[in-house]
């Protein structure tokens, strides 16, 4: 018989899971709670771990008609705009990984995965109740769903999570981003290259690159704040307060913040690993289980890398519940260790000018971008434990 999955949320998790079940053989069905699946958002980075999984589901053409491969990751300096150092991408990065770094904005992703199946809009999840073999979904109106494996990857505030493991508030960082997306003739005169750019400087930093196969230049700028007392995590930015937060800053970040006409104000939160993500037929996948500041851009990849370990383990193992433990030993560790090095870069690039600030640039300069983690990430079998 056929196992039967629903699973919740169509964001980038979600859908990438739905095709790696489905190719795995399994009969999978994608709820969402909007009344459609999401096109608007904003850019997001495809390191070679996650390039790697989705050319392995047959998906990487269609992204990389859509995406920007940089050439290179800079990190920079805040008030000069001073190269601390350069990490070649294009070419290199596929070569030594066997998979290339790409941008992409969400809603181009997010557009060609849900052309692989369909996803059943507005159906808003309200309970999911673990039995001794499979699980019962519960959508708002009362309609019930059972399924042999429900998968939560309904994002930091899951709904999934709460119903199985129970409620848990997730922390406030402390940080805020500005976000936007500006059409690229707005900077042309800026000379900007197809880079990933991050702008270090004391209590702030600004990161930029182009999406949408060049079209589009998106742009994060993050503060921080002691307290977001709002009810939504997502605001309409001011554009005068982001102006006035990089107002002493190089004249390069000055002009591309003045061409944020409608920035989002995003709260960032995240959580401390959990000790475990299932209970019986149901599990949880990307930032439902494991969210992460966007400093390390693991965010998507990691919730990719969840997909296809999820999908590798229910293809070899029909025991739903032994499948689920295998893929939360071979998914635990690796994704709590990259949150740690996000939450890491959190103090790293926001250090005040000084002595640690001139340590920090010497290694980046040192190791030109280059850390330890990155044969690591980019480099590792997900489908051994890490």
């Amino acid at each position: 018989m056929t196992m039967k999955a629903a699973v919740v949320g169509g964001g980038i998790g979600g859908l990438v899971t739905a095709v790696a079940l489905r190719q795995a053989g399994v009969d999978v069905r994608v709820f969402e709670q909007a009344s459609a699946v999401g096109t608007a958002g904003a850019g997001i980075q495809l390191a070679p771990n996650a390039t790697r999984v989705l050319d392995a589901l047959g998906l990487l053409p269609a992204i990389r008609r859509v995406a920007v491969e940089p050439t290179e990751f800079d990190f920079r300096r805040w008030d000069d705009g001073r190269v601390l150092s350069t990490t070649p991408l294009a070419g290199a990065i596929a070569d030594t990984y066997g998979a290339p770094y790409l941008h992409v904005h969400r809603g181009d992703l997010i557009a060609i995965l849900a052309e692989a199946l369909p996803v059943e809009v507005g159906a808003r999840c309200v309970d999911v109740v673990p039995g001794d073999r499979g699980a019962e979904l519960l959508l708002a109106g009362g309609r019930r769903e059972q399924a042999d494996l429900v998968v939560g990857a309904d994002g930091i505030h899951s709904l999934v999570r709460r119903s199985v493991l129970g409620a848990e508030d997730a922390r406030f960082t402390g940080h805020v981003a500005f976000r936007g997306l500006i059409p690229a003739e707005r900077v042309a005169g800026l000379g900007l290259a197809h880079t990933a750019t991050v702008r270090m400087g004391p209590g702030r930093h600004c990161v930029h690159y182009f999406v949408s196969a060049g079209r589009l230049l998106n742009v994060v700028c993050v503060i921080e704040e002691t307290s977001w007392t709002r009810e939504s995590w997502t605001d309409r930015g001011d554009p005068a307060e982001v102006r006035a937060a990089f107002a002493d800053w190089d004249p390069v970040v000055r002009a591309i913040v003045d061409a944020l006409d409608a920035p989002l104000k995003w709260a960032l939160f995240d959580r401390e690993p959990i000790p475990r993500w299932s209970k019986g037929a149901v599990t949880l996948l990307g930032d439902a289980c494991h969210p992460m500041l966007p400093y390390g851009a693991q965010g998507a990849a990691q919730a990719i890398e969840d997909a296809a370990v999820l999908a590798a383990c229910l293809r070899d193992d029909a025991d739903v519940p032994a499948a689920l433990a295998r893929y939360e030993a071979l998914r635990h560790d690796r994704t709590a260790r990259v949150q740690a090095i996000s939450r890491g870069n959190a103090t790293r690039f926001h250090l005040p000018d000084g002595p640690a600030q001139q340590a920090r640039d010497a290694a980046i300069a040192a190791s030109n971008g280059l850390t330890p983690d990155l044969d690591w990430l980019y480099g590792s079998d997900i489908f051994t434990a890490a």
